[in-house]
């Protein structure tokens, strides 16, 4: 495949993005040696050789999702600079 002119303008429509004919020139240039060097990759042997799906060999490393209480409502507030009951108290902060 060869990069144009006309691929380059829509490659920059898609991305919304203007070039001058230097830049153009350069991107066009830079897009070419891309694709050559991916042709390059596209001639290694690859017989034999398992297709990778996951980067590692570990399956779903998450733990067990208990709920647990670390400390009390009580205990929470203690911390709090002001409270009202069970609450914590904060500067109002949404305008109607």
């Amino acid at each position: 495949m060869d990069i144009n002119n006309e691929t380059v303008d829509r490659l920059a429509d898609l991305a919304k993005l203007e070039f001058n004919e230097t830049e153009k020139e350069n991107i066009k240039n830079d897009l070419n040696r891309i694709l050559s060097y991916f042709e390059k990759l596209n001639e290694v042997n690859t017989d034999g050789v398992e297709p990778l799906i996951f980067m590692s060999d570990n399956v779903n490393l998450l733990r067990a999702d208990e709920p647990h209480t670390d400390f009390t409502k009580a205990d929470a507030l203690l911390n709090a600079p002001a409270k009202d009951s069970d609450y914590f108290r904060v500067p109002k902060f949404i305008e109607k």
